[in-house]
């Protein structure tokens, strides 16, 4: 690490300063209690979040500006800058936990691609945006390129994170107390493979190689289950955050029994999704995806899954899968179809369409999320509301302070 100036450390003091202040207003109290009572099946209104924003197109006063020199405390630097931010124009319903959090420092922090380099071409259109499109080169042609398939090993650096918690502690003394952000575990393992080989050779494999794509996910899903037991040993998963893929997961007050909740994965969540097999069966979902990470999922103690996929014709399935809580509702589903299919013991997490926000109408958007409430009513189901996949607001950052305004007017009201 680069060592820290005076001016840096001032910086970082300031901004957890006018972040405590945020946490502790009464209105997260409030929060705290609605997001609680949703989580453990006692809800009382529909709850709003907007996440993955596209931060180039936010900076309308500057203060997303990073100041810090080294990497890892302009991490630190980066988030409370944009929790702050995004308290002040578009909060919805955004917990602030009353603490501070720092990444945790792995050994192999590109755990994930198991030794595989990504073969790509890839496109853009704005220089600024890391949102860009890809087309994966296939790297698995015979039984014989499974080697390529390597261990990887989700350690933690203890050296260093001794250091950055020591100096965490150091930096933010009488204004917060410090815990880690662990891990919170992507267990869509064919996000993965797809970039392996690419996702139409992929529906090519299903009908024509269906041996090889089987051997594939049998090693893939031993070797996540070998992270699985080395995160267990070291702590690394995230119980301190109450959030897995963009949506609030606390059950209790903040802070409660913080100190005596190891971050093993049975006390955090992990999140799955197979987003290509919106256009297999149900049959074909359960043979090449959830027969491999039910047995991911038993190792958790809860599980959020899906993405964008449409799953409102195997929501049966989805249901038997081990820990599920949460299950995505994405723009590409018909609310009521998914409302009358789901068990009522399940959060409804939904996702508003981000285009009609990004470019198209808010009041389409407001006409979608008012049918989206009214089939989660009838259906007696608890229901969230989640904005993300913002890749573009074409620079007009108002548009998401609007959704997040007409959101809370509709669900409060």
């Amino acid at each position: 690490m680069i060592p820290l100036t005076q001016k840096e450390i001032e910086i970082l003091r300031e901004l957890a300063q006018r972040y405590m202040e945020c946490a502790m207003q009464p209105r997260q109290k409030e929060l705290e209690k609605l997001w609680i009572a949703h989580n453990t099946g006692n809800g009382q209104r529909p709850m709003v979040l907007i996440d993955q924003i596209p931060w180039h197109e936010m900076d309308v006063d500057g203060s997303l500006q990073c100041q810090i020199q080294d990497p890892y405390w302009q991490q630190v630097e980066c988030e409370l800058r944009r929790r702050l931010y995004q308290a002040k124009y578009m909060p919805a319903d955004m917990l602030l936990p009353p603490y501070l959090l720092i990444p945790r420092i792995l050994k192999d922090p590109d755990f994930r691609a198991m030794g595989i380099k990504i073969q790509e071409d890839i496109a853009k259109t704005d220089a600024a945006n890391d949102v860009i499109s890809h087309s994966y080169i296939n790297q698995f042609e015979t039984m014989e390129d499974l080697e390529k398939i390597k261990p990887t090993c989700l350690r933690a650096d203890k050296e260093k994170e001794a250091v950055a918690m020591q100096e965490a502690k150091r930096i933010f003394e009488g204004i917060a107390p410090v815990y880690w952000q662990g891990v919170s575990l992507h267990s869509g393992v064919w996000d993965t493979i797809s970039q392996w080989i690419g996702v139409e050779e992929c529906y090519f494999m299903l009908m024509d190689e269906p041996e090889l794509l089987h051997a594939i996910m049998e090693r893939v899903t031993q070797y996540m289950l070998e992270l699985i037991r080395q995160g267990n040993e070291d702590g690394l998963f995230d119980v301190a955050s109450s959030l897995c893929h963009c949506s609030h997961t606390i059950t209790q007050p903040f802070g409660t029994g913080m100190e005596d909740r190891p971050g093993i994965s049975q006390n955090s969540w992990t999140f799955g999704m197979a987003q290509l097999f919106t256009s297999v069966s149900p049959e074909t979902t359960y043979e090449f995806e959830l027969s491999y990470v039910k047995r991911i999922f038993e190792q958790f103690g809860n599980v959020y899954y899906g993405c964008c996929e449409k799953l409102d014709d195997r929501l049966d399935l989805i249901a038997q899968l081990p820990n599920v809580r949460k299950v995505s509702c994405s723009p590409w589903s018909d609310p009521e179809r998914f409302a009358s299919n789901l068990p009522s013991h399940l959060i409804m997490s939904n996702k508003p369409n981000p285009a009609l926000v990004g470019a198209g109408s808010l009041d389409a958007s407001k006409a979608e999320m008012e049918k989206t409430i009214a089939a989660a009513r009838r259906h007696n189901l608890r229901l969230e509301m989640i904005l993300k996949d913002n890749s573009s607001v074409h620079y007009h950052p108002e548009r998401l302070w609007e959704f997040s305004r007409m959101a809370l007017e509709l669900v409060e009201g």
